[in-house]
């Protein structure tokens, strides 16, 4: 079976790494963020990597339902970005939906080592992984951490660890995004990699294997060709056993995330709002079958059709691609043709608008469903700026905060405020703060 060329590095040598700086660059966890951090184990099927653990709790939130996690890939540049995905707006806004906790690990792998020891949850990033929730339960007053369930969120090696861990720990796993990463359930040829089994409860977890045109499917022959066989053959095997599972094809992109967000995000809430139980603490529910939708399957010549109610279908289910409902099977259609996903509503309006040393400063969440592009100051009714003057991001639609590789904001963190002229007096009455989404709605 082929996989991942991020995930194929040097033979794995039998020792515990320590990585240096940059990783100390990362932003400062102070409520509400919180971080642990756990060394490096030379004890043979512990983790072989440091790795720092930052969870996001939502305000007002007394008791936690969920913890979404947001999995980083392979190699060095893509650990550091895992450093800022607990402070993603936009992720956060999911979280806060669904009274869940946000949660970015950030393994500290040096470049040029396995990236295997940590996206094969069973080479000890499983058991780390939990001992977090327990550790940060603690920190943060949430013991419920340690028991509820999780959604999963993976970019390479990442979605190589969220497909595993969802095969694993099936009762624990809400829903599991796969960008350009699955787990292996055949034996690779000149690896020692044992396969994962597939159990009855593991067949019932939500999952949406995604991937990027260029990753094989347009694009033959170079280092990410072997993504689109390896995501066609997990499928496959997954949904001949009528697993919940579909595929979306990124008409734009290569190994990068691109606007995966939009559909993600959008994905995961449906997963969510079906499978959390009304009161914490229960056992996931089962996914609502009569609400789902079909496509047909995925092929190298149409990667997106045109989607159909499930009830009453009489073909055969392992020919198609399995959706939530009907929402998100028309964003996957348009995702799967140019991902410009419709949003046909602002994004929530910005608070605590207030003057600190000469600069208006305010707090914002964003839009669930297009995140935040920008925000516009006007004084007395005319524009006066932007924050930022040119939303950037290379891989996707311009972001306030900027877009990494593994999908999480860009450093330093951007920040809500806007220097005014120093020449006058002012009058925070006179200033208002409007959010821009990334499809060029504005806020009240």
């Amino acid at each position: 079976m082929r996989y991942l060329a991020l995930c194929l590095l040097l033979p794995f040598a039998a020792v515990a790494f320590a990585q240096q700086p940059p990783y100390d660059q990362a932003p400062l966890a102070e409520p509400p963020y919180y971080q642990v951090r756990y060394e490096a184990s030379e004890k043979p099927g512990e983790l072989i990597y440091p790795v720092v653990y930052t969870v996001w709790i939502p305000a007002d939130v007394k008791t936690l339902k969920g913890v979404i996690v947001h999995q980083h890939g392979c190699g060095e540049g893509s650990c550091k970005s895992g450093q800022t995905g607990a402070y993603d707006l936009h992720w956060q806004a999911l979280a806060r939906r669904h009274q869940c906790a946000l949660l970015s690990p950030a393994y500290e792998q040096p470049e040029g080592t396995d990236c295997q020891m940590w996206c094969d949850p069973r080479n000890g990033s499983d058991a780390t992984f939990q001992q977090a929730l327990a550790d940060l339960g603690k920190t943060t007053g949430h013991p419920e951490l340690n028991e509820v369930p999780w959604a999963l969120w993976g970019h390479s090696g990442g979605g190589h660890w969220a497909g595993g861990m969802s095969l694993l720990h099936p009762e624990r796993v809400a829903a599991a995004w796969l960008r350009s990463g699955v787990p292996y359930l055949q034996p690779v040829e000149g690896r020692d990699i044992k396969p994962y089994t597939v159990s009855a409860d593991a067949l019932a977890v939500p999952r949406m294997c995604n991937l990027g045109t260029k990753e094989g499917v347009t694009v033959k022959g170079d280092r990410f060709a072997g993504v689109w066989p390896s995501n066609q053959t997990f499928f496959e095997a997954m949904r001949k056993q009528n697993a919940l599972i579909g595929i979306a094809v990124d008409p734009l992109t290569a190994h990068e995330c691109g606007n995966q967000r939009y559909l993600a995000i959008l994905w995961l809430d449906a997963c969510l709002t079906a499978r959390l139980p009304k009161e914490p603490g229960q056992p996931l529910l089962p996914i609502d079958s009569d609400k789902a939708w079909l496509a047909t399957t995925p092929t190298d010549s149409e990667t997106v059709t045109k989607p159909f109610p499930a009830s009453g279908f009489s073909g055969d289910l392992e020919e198609t691609v399995w959706l939530p409902n009907e929402r998100v099977a028309k964003a996957w259609q348009r995702y799967g043709a140019d991902t410009q996903i419709v949003d046909s509503t602002p994004p929530p309006a910005p608070r605590r608008l207030r003057i600190e040393g000469g600069q208006l400063v305010w707090d914002a969440d964003a839009d669930l469903e297009s995140g935040i592009s920008h925000f516009v100051i006007t004084k007395d009714g005319v524009s006066i700026g932007s924050v930022p003057e040119k939303p950037k991001n290379s891989f996707g639609r311009p972001l306030f905060q900027g877009l990494q590789y593994s999908d999480t904001p860009a450093l330093p963190l951007a920040e809500m405020r806007f220097t005014l002229p120093s020449q006058t007096t002012h009058d925070v009455d006179q200033y208002q703060v409007h959010a821009v989404n990334t499809v060029g709605l504005t806020s009240k």
